[in-house]
């Protein structure tokens, strides 16, 4: 499996605290691999990061060979790499469709001074509408961001992630504060993107993690304790103890 995502050594500290502290890891092409650990250990640190919304302090972060390391999020984004918040980052005003909309302008490199006519530019509205369909939103178009449920709002994020046509998705939590149907519908989706995406997964959920996962890495106090398939991480003694339960 060829590498897509390549980090070496990467570090970053608040003050004298090392938030990550000399990570390392690969993501191959077409991989789901998921990143665990407490709260507290740097999993959205070490996302923003990747993302280009948080410089590092030290270490390289390679893209399809590239370093990418200095690069800002709007340059990440134009190459293909996309990512959803912890919590969610909608514009509660608009409409669902123009929340997409204004991705698709973000990766083709339109200004946001047009954001106000983005619903009437008739490519852009297409390729929102593909990406409202993808996830199942297709029917709530033109309903305000603000009155989606929870759980339509994580697919609303999704969308806006899919609209900007990335080859690398980093999703920060999807599952969070959702439950019963909303949750069986994200992960069924986010089993489907990973037929056709790269998926760099924090999540709590372990149900969902090794139900989805190619391979986990286990984050603790900034950096990877354990990385392997999900069967291997499972079986690892102190996972086992400190993180999954003696039952896992």
């Amino acid at each position: 499996m060829a590498e897509l995502l390549e980090i070496r050594d990467l570090r970053k500290n608040f003050g004298a605290l090392a938030v990550t502290d000399g990570v390392s890891l690969s993501v191959g092409e077409g991989e789901l691999h998921a990143i665990i650990g407490p709260n507290g250990a740097g999993k959205t640190t070490l996302i923003a990061q990747l993302s280009g919304q948080l410089a590092p302090d030290g270490g390289q972060v390679l893209y399809g060979g590239e370093d990418i390391t200095h690069l800002d999020m709007a340059a990440r984004v134009r190459r293909g790499l996309a990512r959803s918040f912890q919590i969610t980052a909608l514009l509660p005003g608009m409409t669902v469709l123009e929340n997409v909309a204004l991705a698709v302008q973000a990766r083709s490199g339109s200004s946001f001074r047009f954001w106000r006519d983005a619903g009437g530019e008739e490519i852009t509205n297409a390729q929102a509408r593909a990406a409202l369909e993808e996830v199942g939103l297709a029917d709530r178009a033109a309903v305000l961001a603000s009155a989606l449920s929870h759980g339509e709002q994580r697919q609303l994020e999704l969308a806006v992630a899919l609209a900007t046509k990335p080859r690398l998705l980093l999703l920060d939590e999807p599952l969070a504060g959702t439950g019963g149907q909303e949750a069986e519908r994200l992960i069924a989706l986010m089993q489907r993107l990973k037929s056709r995406l790269t998926i760099v997964l924090i999540e709590h959920d372990m149900d969902a993690v090794f139900q989805l996962a190619d391979r986990i890495s286990v984050l603790v106090y900034g950096a990877i304790a354990a990385t392997g398939t999900p069967e291997a991480v499972r079986a690892d003694p102190a996972v086992r103890a400190a993180y999954l339960g003696e039952d896992a």
